[in-house]
């Protein structure tokens, strides 16, 4: 191979290339996912020193400045790898060749489901030494729980509409986040009484730890953990077994509100 293709190929001209499908078109939290990664020759003989696969989201903590303090009400985004997987073995790939690896990742209870701000994805690079990194990006849907899910329809049957979903930095959890799913209520009988409803949801393999915050009037919570203390605002938490079906949950949710509240 000529040293004109090889010194393109270092600067990522006519490189190898890497493209991670996954096996489905949605995910779940507590999954098990399988990917194949895709990595295609390019112009030139390439040795590939591994290949990394990361399942990544983003949320938001606040600004820290150079003295180490939090700066108030400026937050900045930050990405978090919820699972990875690397190559155990480096492989060269010859020019134009189609070489196929398969990997697993787990899905924690916890992934941020896709709505609003939140967004979950793939991300893979193949390490080529003395050469530019190739890198594959690749959105993915995450769908509630089911739990979740007759929650989330049961409190749209009440007039609730969904208004804002964002993933908040708290210390605690098994993730440095929670995930904040902020309701207005549009009709039915909490118009006109509530402002707006917080929900905070904990998954386990057993159980799943909804927190609730109401504000009855028009100041607006600015985001339940940034405020958890204060006259206006009722807080509440309710624990449902896995064993319970979606139509169950949304039910216990609503009686829950209705005697909290």
């Amino acid at each position: 191979m000529s040293f004109f293709k090889k010194t393109l190929a270092s600067f990522g001209v006519g490189s190898a290339r890497v493209d991670a499908v996954l096996k489905q078109d949605v995910v779940y939290p507590g999954q098990t996912v399988a990917v194949d990664i895709h990595t295609y020759g390019g112009a030139t003989t390439q040795s590939i020193d591994n290949i990394y696969l990361k399942l990544c989201c983003r949320y938001r903590a606040e600004r820290i400045n150079q003295d180490g303090r939090k700066v108030e009400g400026s937050k900045v985004a930050q990405t978090y790898v919820l699972d990875k997987w690397s190559l155990p073995h480096a492989f060269e790939i010859e020019p134009h060749q189609d070489k196929v690896f398969s990997a697993e990742l787990q899905v924690p209870w916890n992934t941020p489901i896709t709505l609003g701000d939140s967004k979950v994805w793939l991300e893979t690079q193949l390490d080529i030494a003395q050469a530019l990194d190739p890198k594959d990006t690749d959105l993915l849907t995450v769908r509630p729980h089911p739990l979740e899910d007759g929650i989330f329809s049961a409190l749209e049957a009440a007039g609730l509409r969904i208004r804002q979903v964002e993933c908040e930095a708290v210390d605690g959890f098994e993730l440095p986040f929670v995930q904040e799913f902020e309701f207005v209520p549009v009709h039915g009988e909490y118009h006109g009484r509530w402002r707006e409803l917080e929900i905070v949801t904990y998954r386990t393999e057993h159980a799943l730890k909804i927190w609730f915050e109401v504000d009855r009037h028009k100041k607006g919570m600015g985001g339940m953990l940034s405020s958890f203390i204060g006259s206006n605002k009722l807080k509440r938490e309710l624990i449902l077994q896995h064993d319970e079906t979606p139509a169950q949950a949304g039910r216990k949710v609503l009686a829950f509100l209705q005697e909290s509240t």
